[in-house]
């Protein structure tokens, strides 16, 4: 095989690669997006009505908000950023609380029977009476 043979050969599989991973990346957009959207009308929800069971607020942004006597049971809270959040007498069971930013919190009165909490931090939280 000659160079200019081989080059071709190369070229072509790259391009051939480039092609799929972009065909692949197309193909999950709609799912990405759809998720993404699916969050968000759910954050909304949760802002709204303080009422979010089982909804998926993986990594949400909820830093300062007010979500006293809200209910997440089940929520998937997922690295979320809840950070000085009011959570007093929030309905936590059964949340996924992983790698979630809880600093600052108050969690008084919450209930976070069952809660996943691998690895949340915690620091500075008030979990005055809250259900462990």
């Amino acid at each position: 095989m000659n160079r200019f043979a081989a080059k071709t050969m190369v070229v072509g599989t790259v391009a051939l690669s480039s092609l799929g991973i972009a065909v692949g990346f197309l193909l999950n957009l709609p799912q990405a997006i759809a998720q993404s959207t699916t969050q968000s009308s759910e954050l909304q929800r949760l802002l709204n009505t303080k009422q979010c069971p089982g909804c998926n607020l993986r990594g949400a942004n909820l830093r300062n908000a007010n979500l006293e006597e809200a209910n997440l049971s089940g929520a998937n809270l997922q690295g979320a950023n809840l950070q000085n959040a009011d959570l007093e007498k929030a309905n936590l069971q059964g949340a996924n609380l992983q790698q979630a930013n809880l600093s600052d919190a108050d969690l008084q009165e919450a209930n976070l029977q069952n809660a996943n909490l691998q690895n949340a931090n915690l620091r500075s939280a008030d979990l005055e009476d809250a259900n462990l």
